[in-house]
C-alpha cells in the first residue's frame, strides 16, 4: 500500500486537532502541514502553541498522528541567505516529532548553470548544518518554478545528485507538457513525496487551467497510480488541495471524498 496523505493547505482555517479529527475521518494516518489556523508561520504558531518542541510531540501522539512533512517557504535556486534562519526554524520540531522532510520550492527562473551552482552552495551548506547537529530531518524540492521538465531535472541532478525530490505531477504535467509515467520513469529513483491534483483546460484567475475535485478534471491518474504501484514507489502520495490560493475550491473534506470515489488511491 502506498502511504497517502494531505496538505494543511487545503484545510488552512483548521487548528491542528481539526486536521487530526479530518484524518481521521478519512482514515489517513500522516499530514503534510502547511498551513494551521490561518497562518503559514508554522513554527511561530508552534511556538505559540506549545512550551516546547517536546510538548508538541506529545501532543501529536496523543491525536495519534504523524507529520509527513513541514511545508516552508524557502527557495533554492535563487533563494536569499537571510531566508536560511526562516528554514531552520522549523528544525527543532521536525526533529522533536520525528518529521523526516522539509519540503523546499526550487524557486528558480531558467535552472540554468547559475542557478544550480547557487543551489549546489545551498545544499552544501544544509549538508555541514545538518551532519554538524546530528539532525535526522532532511530537505526534499518540489518540482514547481524552473524544474518542471525531465531536461531541467536532470541537469539539477547532474549537480546535486543526493537531492530528494518532491515531484509535483500537475506541475510538470500541466506547466512542463509532460506524460507523468514517463516522468516518473526518469526521476522516480529520486522522489521521496508526490503531490497530486486534478484540473480542466479552462482558464481561471491566477492560471490557464482550473482546479477541480480529484477525478473530474484531465489529469491521468489512472495510469500513473499503476505506474506507481507497478514500480514498488514507497514514498507518499498526498492530495494538495491549494484552497488558500484558490478559495472558489470545495472544501478539503469534499476534495477527499471525490479522491476516494473516483479511485485515487
Amino acid at each position: 500500500m502506498i502511504p497517502l496523505t494531505f496538505s494543511s493547505l487545503g484545510c488552512a482555517e483548521l487548528s491542528l486537532d481539526e486536521v487530526a479529527a479530518l484524518a481521521r475521518r478519512h482514515s489517513f494516518r500522516t499530514v503534510e502541514l502547511r498551513a494551521l489556523a490561518g497562518t503559514t508561520e508554522l513554527p511561530t504558531w508552534l511556538s505559540a502553541r506549545f512550551e516546547s518542541p517536546a510538548a508538541w510531540a506529545s501532543h501529536l501522539q496523543t491525536l495519534e498522528l504523524s507529520v509527513i512533512a513541514f511545508g516552508t517557504s524557502f527557495r533554492l535556486l535563487n533563494g536569499k541567505e537571510a531566508d536560511r534562519a526562516a528554514l531552520l526554524a522549523f528544525v527543532p520540531w521536525a526533529e522533536a516529532a520525528g518529521v523526516p522532510w522539509l519540503r523546499i520550492f526550487d524557486g528558480g527562473q531558467t535552472g540554468d548553470a547559475a542557478e544550480l551552482a547557487h543551489a549546489a552552495e545551498v545544499f552544501a551548506w544544509w549538508r555541514d548544518e545538518r551532519r554538524r547537529n546530528g539532525w535526522k530531518v532532511d530537505l526534499m524540492v518540489e518540482t514547481h518554478d524552473a524544474l518542471v521538465t525531465t531536461p531541467r531535472l536532470q541537469a539539477f541532478f547532474n549537480v546535486i545528485p543526493d537531492a530528494a525530490l518532491l515531484w509535483d505531477t500537475h506541475h510538470t504535467w500541466k506547466k512542463g507538457g509532460e506524460d507523468p509515467v514517463a516522468t516518473w520513469r526518469a526521476v522516480g529513483a529520486r522522489t521521496v513525496h508526490i503531490h497530486v491534483k486534478d484540473s480542466v483546460s479552462r482558464a481561471s484567475d491566477r492560471h490557464p487551467f482550473t482546479y477541480v475535485l480529484p477525478g473530474e478534471g484531465e489529469f491521468p491518474m489512472v495510469p500513473l497510480l499503476a505506474e506507481l504501484k507497478s514500480s514498488g514507489y514507497q514514498g507518499a502520495v498526498s492530495l494538495e488541495w491549494e484552497r488558500l490560493w484558490h478559495p472558489y475550491l470545495p472544501t478539503l473534506e469534499t476534495a477527499l471524498a471525490a479522491a476516494a470515489k473516483h479511485h485515487w488511491w
